[in-house]
């Protein structure tokens, strides 16, 4: 039975499938458009951010323990500290802190420990407390309290270039203000070297 057009039915199934076969014709159109496509492949590596100590033995002596410490002593020791990550640095802290029981020692920042920090282009020679540069010796520390609760910035000539090495001597010195209050006390002091990367830059 064909449609009725008279009828209000007949008319609007008579519209649906006039729209239905304009859609299919349209669609049947965008078939026809040119293309064209290319494409780049980029290969990207992160950079390294590392610093080093030496291991234990005679450019790093930071280790060893000093004993029979008298005011205006001074203790030297070693550390060779290495940039042996990829990257340049801003900059590398030391961070020390006390463990164990607190004493005077670390706590009394005009009385107790002093800490300060020399730097030679060259390895030191000689031994402890009596330790010569054979090149040109820079302060990367001044003196100041062994414990400050904030890290210290080190003005490190090299190593904040990426494959450079500083030899450092660190020396611990007792005042020769302390006194009677300072006999027979024991501390353990901390360092943390931290470094941070260049700022960065457009490649």
């Amino acid at each position: 039975m064909g449609i009725n057009l008279k009828t209000t039915t007949g008319k609007i199934i008579a519209s649906a499938a006039l729209v239905g076969t304009a859609a299919a014709v349209a669609g049947m159109g965008t078939y026809g458009a040119f293309t064209s496509t290319t494409s780049a492949s980029q290969a990207v590596a992160s950079g390294n951010v590392t610093i080093a100590l030496a291991g234990p033995g005679a450019t790093n002596t930071l280790n060893n323990p000093v004993t029979d410490m008298l005011p205006g002593d001074k203790v030297e020791r070693l550390a060779t500290l290495a940039n042996t990550g990829t990257s340049d640095l801003n900059n590398v802290t030391l961070s020390t802190a006390a463990t164990g029981t607190p004493t005077a020692l670390t706590i009394d920042g005009a009385k107790g420990l002093q800490l300060s920090i020399e730097n030679c282009t060259t390895p030191w020679a000689g031994s402890a407390g009596a330790y010569t540069c054979g090149g040109t010796k820079t302060v990367v520390l001044a003196s100041a309290p062994i414990i400050t609760g904030t890290a210290k910035t080190l003005t490190l000539p090299t190593a904040l270039t990426a494959g450079n090495t500083d030899n450092l001597k660190v020396i611990t010195s007792l005042p020769d203000t302390a006194d009677n209050s300072f006999k027979n006390l024991n501390s353990t002091v901390d360092f943390t070297f931290t470094a941070t990367q260049r700022t960065g830059v457009t490649k």
